[in-house]
């Protein structure tokens, strides 16, 4: 059989509705500055589906700092890869930085957020370690996972934050590692990007008591926007020591592209000689590390940022959960609005919403979230106002009663030609 003809039989969950959808639903462009008024076919919309959480997209000071290094530097520099003849004093500058904000010993620069996070697994956990993870780990996580697998490694996932199911894990995951004579690596979130919802930090890091275990953390989400300085969701439980590895990416707070791990030296320098992501990539360019330099900075200095940001947040949700709709168990910064409806509702709900009130946020249907479930999921920042969290409420408001008076039922979804 050719290797193509499955694609004539199915395009895959999302892929059936591509050429329906492609363009408006999925693959949507917005254009124009990157801020809360973007333009989207021809028209300004509100958009909320933009995770730029301090605003720092277009923040003069790091328009400034990618401008003059890009001036400088241009994007080719420095040219191979770190362990040959990529490293500079910049690089090592901005693992310094990281390490020191978030509490560690030391870090390391990685190309992209999601394969460096698929990497670290491969790299910590051999065919005799087993993993321990939770059910909504993002797909970075899972892909990491499978890698693990493939090897011929044993892994236990519990059920999302349910840590009585997580020690039961534990124990099955013990009682391996001391066939196998390997070790246990427990894997969580700190934010949930999806539900908002926090990893448990503090309970999971409470059951090193009792079970011997390195905790891993992707706190993408978290970085920038939870804890007293920022540093994220290990600081907001006040467990930043029980966490072993920690894992952060520059595409959410940082406005950027890129990540960093962060942990002890020698594990960090274990990982620095081993990640075959980075080893056998080219070295992250020049004008994207300086642009981080001053995105740190910014982030440290200038903490009214994420101050605006959880005005924002907290008015929205606030708002949002008076006027009746389901959030969910958002913590963050994150906010999911939850309503019934099948995907053809969904899309012309959203039709009605970027067209009639001129409100752009992504839309979350089945496979991600369950079936005859519908999701908006909105992301605040720090440069949004109170008049749009208003304008959306009341917009909001509006399209929840449509839905139940069966406004938007439908077999096929909306016509956006």
């Amino acid at each position: 059989m050719d290797i193509f003809d499955k694609i004539k039989k199915t395009m895959g969950p999302l892929g059936q509705y591509g050429k329906d959808a492609h363009g408006y639903f999925m693959f949507p462009k917005l254009e124009g500055e990157i801020s809360p008024k973007m333009t989207f076919r021809g028209k300004e919309v509100l958009t909320w589906s933009l995770n730029n959480y301090l605003g720092l997209a277009n923040h003069p000071e790091v328009r400034k700092a990618d401008a003059d290094a890009a001036a400088e530097y241009g994007l080719a520099y420095p040219m191979g890869a770190r362990m040959m003849s990529g490293q500079t004093s910049k690089h090592e500058e901005l693992e310094a930085a990281l390490a020191e904000f978030v509490g560690k010993e030391d870090s390391y620069l990685l190309n992209f957020g999601y394969q460096g996070m698929v990497s670290i697994i491969d790299t910590l956990a051999s065919r005799n370690d087993v993993i321990v993870y939770d059910s909504e780990s993002h797909a970075c996580i899972m892909d990491g996972i499978f890698l693990h697998k493939a090897k011929g490694g044993k892994s236990f996932v519990f059920p999302h934050n349910d840590i009585a199911r997580c020690e039961k894990m534990l124990e099955f995951a013990r009682k391996r590692a001391t066939e196998t004579g390997g070790g246990i690596l427990v894997i969580t979130e700190g934010v949930f990007g999806m539900a908002g919802d926090l990893g448990a930090l503090d309970k999971i890091v409470a059951l090193k008591d009792k079970f011997e275990f390195r905790l891993l953390v992707d706190d993408a989400h978290g970085f920038g926007t939870m804890g007293k300085t920022g540093a994220g969701t290990a600081e907001h439980f006040g467990v930043t020591d029980g966490v072993d590895v920690l894992f952060s990416t520059f595409a959410k707070s940082m406005a950027s592209i890129g990540a960093f791990v962060a942990s002890s030296e020698e594990v960090v320098s274990y990982l620095r000689y081993n990640l075959r992501s980075q080893i056998f990539a080219k070295s992250l360019p020049m004008p994207l590390v300086i642009g981080a330099l001053k995105r740190l900075e910014l982030l440290k200095t200038q903490t009214e940022l994420k101050d605006n940001l959880w005005k924002v947040v907290n008015a929205l949700q606030k708002g949002l959960k008076e006027a009746g709709f389901d959030l969910g168990k958002t913590e963050s910064p994150v906010t999911p609005v939850f309503l019934n409806g099948s995907v053809p509702e969904a899309t012309q709900l959203t039709m009605d919403l970027r067209e009639n009130y001129s409100i752009f946020c992504s839309i979350v249907v089945y496979p991600v979230i369950p079936k005859d479930q519908l999701m908006l999921r909105i992301i605040p920042t720090a440069v949004h106002t109170l008049e749009d969290v208003d304008y959306t409420i009341k917009a909001f408001a509006e399209i929840k009663e449509k839905l139940e008076a069966g406004a938007y039922k439908s077999d096929k979804i909306a016509n956006i030609l």
